[in-house]
């Protein structure tokens, strides 16, 4: 007994470290995603900002390289980029004042930036006229003037002291976004490795316990004549324990394991769309190629979303196995309290609690009972009825009103026997063992459930001192075919000593 509640303690006890670096794995994750999120929408803002401010710049250039043409040929061919830096410059001051206002280092030098276009495009449409009205010697001394130039220096130094701006902040957010995708990575790493970690202590745990059975075993054996046959009825339950803990091993083992698998893999996939969209945003005035900006368009809005999806959702997995790894642990650490129970009320109530999916059916449950009361733990039996019944409900043939038949009856001294018939889908013989195991299902998943129902049930009924089989074929229903002492306390008892 020392031995059994020393495991429980430790398994529990690296459960709840695995539980605990779990969440910090979720919590961690969750927040380097916000994180990652809020630099991304900055990043595309300031591209806007970026692309508004050269717009402009270009614009504004395009008007003064057409002025000086015109005015150095004479040639009205040379004034189609000022006519067309013309069309478009009011909709491109709109679009850069739209953009930068709401951002105050920007919008302090907007009012200077208007004044000095204002007075370049005075001088520019200025000059024009005068050379279409053949005063070209008028117009040249205006550009001689130097008030132009002036003007088109402010505008440059202006629109050259956002970009500066611009470019350096996108640096800064680049670096960011870099660093919360490694911490992200390492967090994810680090985490996996610390689970591996508790699970190699989980599984030393189980392995120093099976030594304790088997050293237990061995002293059994050892046992004078008169108790050969108790030796020999312990030693089948410690064989059996011990196959069932290495089962959970590995079942534990198995399961825990693929949610890694996944989060390792979509990592790679988290560095392999971050290279593309570092490429896109460290670009600068760099052109890129159709090739680049598609890889770096699909891997923001396919490829790391998809990525960080299904990390969360190895998580989320992970989590529930954890959970129902725990409920099947408590089963084994709750204190038993034996109560005298009328059998066949409370399978009756169980019945009841299910009534109205059968009535939905034209369903029907009967129960006959040819024992006395019992002396037994009621909290496991109403769980064991429950979990059989809403079985039973779940699995229903399609088409079938549902007859569910509860027989329970003496099996020899001191014991009863439970017969659970139902008339659903049943269950194939290659599943009839497995059905019991944890988070595992036969047959078609058509029902929500993680594999515990049944486990659960048998870890219950084992500890009241029973057990639990089943016969089923498929198509016609299934019968599972409980054991039970009819006295608690003495099994209790016999345990202790």
């Amino acid at each position: 007994m020392t031995s059994t509640a020393a495991f429980f303690r430790s398994s529990l006890i690296m459960l709840a470290i695995g539980v605990l670096f779990l969440l910090g794995i979720v919590g961690s994750s969750l927040w380097l995603v916000h994180k990652n999120s809020l630099y991304s929408d900055e990043t595309a803002q300031l591209r806007r900002v970026r692309s508004s401010i050269v717009n402009l710049l270009t614009t504004v250039q395009d008007a003064e390289t057409g002025q000086r043409g015109f005015l150095l040929s004479n040639d009205p061919a040379y004034l189609a980029p000022y006519t067309k830096a013309l069309e478009n410059l009011p909709e491109r001051r709109k679009t850069l004042n739209d953009t930068v206002s709401p951002l105050p280092s920007y919008a302090m030098q907007l009012d200077a930036l208007s004044a000095a276009i204002d007075g370049k495009l005075k001088e520019l449409s200025a000059t024009v006229a005068l050379a279409k009205e053949g005063k070209l010697p008028e117009a040249v001394a205006i550009v001689r003037d130097d008030a132009g130039r002036e003007y088109m220096d402010k505008v440059r130094s202006i629109l050259n002291d956002f970009i500066v701006k611009t470019d350096d902040r996108l640096r800064v957010l680049v670096e960011a976004q870099l660093s919360a995708a490694s911490n992200l990575q390492w967090v994810t790493v680090g985490g996996a490795v610390a689970i591996l970690i508790v699970l190699g202590g989980a599984i030393l745990i189980i392995v120093q316990h099976v030594r304790d059975l088997t050293k237990a075993t061995e002293e059994v054996e050892h046992l004078n004549a008169g108790l050969e046959e108790r030796v020999a009825e312990r030693t089948q339950d410690l064989i059996r324990a011990n196959q069932e803990i290495q089962k959970f091993a590995y079942i534990v083992t198995h399961d825990l394991r693929a949610p890694l698998v996944n989060i390792m893999g979509f990592l790679s996939e988290l560095d392999t769309a971050m290279t593309s969209v570092s490429a896109y945003v460290l670009a600068d005035n760099k052109t890129l190629g159709e090739d680049e900006i598609r890889d770096a368009r699909l891997a923001v809005q396919e490829d790391l979303p998809e990525a960080l999806g299904f990390i969360r959702s190895s998580t989320r997995k992970m989590d529930a196995l954890i959970n129902a790894i725990l409920k099947i642990s408590r089963d084994g650490r709750r204190k038993l309290q034996p109560d005298r129970i009328d059998l066949k009320s409370l399978i009756e109530g169980a019945a009841a609690n299910v009534h109205h999916q059968l009535a939905e059916t034209g369903g029907n449950a009967e129960a006959r009972v040819r024992v006395g009361n019992i002396v037994t733990d009621r909290f496991s039996l109403d769980q064991i009825f429950g979990n059989l019944f809403d079985n039973a409900v779940k699995y229903q043939a399609k088409g079938r009103p549902l007859q569910l038949d509860v027989d329970a009856y003496p099996d020899g001294p001191g014991r009863i026997r439970i017969d659970v018939k139902d008339n659903g889908r049943g269950i194939g013989p290659q599943d009839l063992e497995r059905v019991f195991e944890l988070f595992r299902r036969a047959g078609e998943q058509d029902q929500r459930g993680e594999g515990i129902g049944l486990a659960h049930v048998r870890s219950l009924i084992r500890n009241l001192g029973g057990d639990i089989n089943v016969e089923s074929q498929l198509g016609q229903g299934s019968t599972f075919i409980l054991t039970l002492p009819t006295d608690l306390t003495k099994i209790v008892r016999s345990m202790e000593l």
